[in-house]
C-alpha cells in the first residue's frame, strides 16, 4: 500500500472510532431522556454496535453517563445571535473562547478524567469539537489568511481551548480559575492579531 493510500486508511478508521463512540452517547442520551437506566450492554444492544466494541469504549455506565451528560452540555456552545450577525472577528473569537473556557472550568474535574483516559486508551478518539467552533468564530477572516495560517491559527487556539490549558495555568501556574480565563482570552486575540497581521 502507499502512503497516501495508509494515511487514508488510518483516517478512515479514526472517524469510524468518532461515529461509532457518538452513536453510543446518543443512544445513552434518549435513555437517560427517557429516565431508563442502563449497563454499558444495554446502550449497545440499542445502538446495533457489538457488546464488545461498546467495551473498548465505555468500561461501565457510569463513564458513558457523565460523558453523556457532557455532551449535552458541550451542544449549548455557540455564538450569541447578536455577536455572530454584527460582531468583528476579535468579538466572535473572544465570546466564543470565553465561553469555551466556562464551559470546561465548570466540568473540570470530568475533563481531566477524560484526558487521563485518552492518554491511556488508544481506543479513544482524542480529537473533539473545538475546531469546528473555533471556525464558526474565524469564519469572517478565512477568505483573507493562506491555508496553511488558518490551519495554524486554529492549531494555535486549538491549545487554549481545552482542559490543557486549565491543567497548565491552574497546576503549574497556579492561577485561580478568573485569572486564567483572562489568559487565555488574551492569548487568544493576540494570535489571532499575529495571524492578520502576517496576511497584511
Amino acid at each position: 500500500m502507499t502512503g497516501q493510500v495508509l494515511r487514508e486508511t488510518k483516517f478512515e478508521r479514526i472517524n469510524q472510532k468518532k461515529r461509532t463512540r457518538a452513536e453510543l452517547l446518543r443512544t445513552a442520551r434518549q435513555m437517560i431522556e427517557q429516565g431508563t437506566s442502563f449497563s454499558v450492554a444495554d446502550v449497545a444492544d440499542a445502538s446495533g454496535i457489538s457488546r464488545a466494541t461498546a467495551y473498548r469504549y465505555f468500561s461501565k455506565p457510569d463513564d458513558m453517563l457523565r460523558e453523556a451528560v457532557l455532551d449535552a452540555v458541550a451542544e449549548q456552545v455557540h455564538l450569541s445571535e447578536e455577536t455572530a450577525r454584527t460582531g468583528t472577528v476579535e468579538q466572535r473569537l473572544d465570546e466564543m473562547v470565553g465561553r469555551i473556557f466556562r464551559m470546561v472550568a465548570e466540568n473540570e474535574s470530568v475533563f481531566r478524567a477524560f484526558l487521563a483516559a485518552a492518554v491511556t486508551n488508544d481506543q479513544i478518539p482524542r480529537t473533539g469539537r473545538r475546531i469546528p467552533w473555533l471556525s464558526q468564530a474565524l469564519q469572517p477572516i478565512e477568505e483573507r489568511l493562506s491555508k496553511s495560517a488558518y490551519e495554524e491559527l486554529l492549531a494555535g487556539l486549538s491549545l487554549l481551548t481545552g482542559i490543557e490549558a486549565i491543567v497548565v495555568l491552574r497546576d503549574v501556574c497556579a492561577m485561580d480559575i478568573g485569572r486564567a480565563e483572562q489568559i487565555v482570552r488574551w492569548s487568544a486575540q493576540a494570535m489571532l492579531a499575529k495571524a492578520l497581521a502576517e496576511a497584511e
